[in-house]
């Protein structure tokens, strides 16, 4: 696996949101959301959980397939943040691997893929 792909996989899983007593790692907050019923925000989450489960597939490997997969995992983010006022993000457990994400992804999206010299 590509290392750009492991730390921006790995970011977006450490990104953390915080609640009323403690912060919760992105990747649980995925998790309990998708199956929380009734919640206005199981649809982003889902979404979110698609986006990392399509990484490793055959649809991570084109450009089109990255683009879409960075769509996916990003709308649970943008919804969280336009649902709540921007000062609840203003600290760095959700800044800095919000922004190690973005950049190592798009990153990945743009830098060509390699192909493999077949003998």
């Amino acid at each position: 696996m590509n290392k750009l792909k492991i730390v921006s996989l790995t970011s977006y899983s450490l990104i953390i949101l915080m609640g009323q007593l403690i912060g919760v790692p992105f990747i649980l907050w995925l998790i309990f959301t998708s199956f929380d019923f009734g919640n206005n925000e199981q649809i982003f989450a889902i979404c979110g959980i698609i986006g990392i489960a399509l990484n490793f597939t055959k649809y991570g490997k084109s450009r089109i397939g990255k683009i879409l997969i960075f769509v996916l995992m990003i709308l649970p983010i943008a919804k969280r943040i336009t649902i709540a006022p921007i000062e609840k993000f203003n600290y760095l457990a959700f800044q800095f691997p919000l922004l190690v994400f973005v950049i190592s992804y798009l990153i990945f999206i743009i830098k060509p893929t390699k192909k493999k010299k077949s003998v």
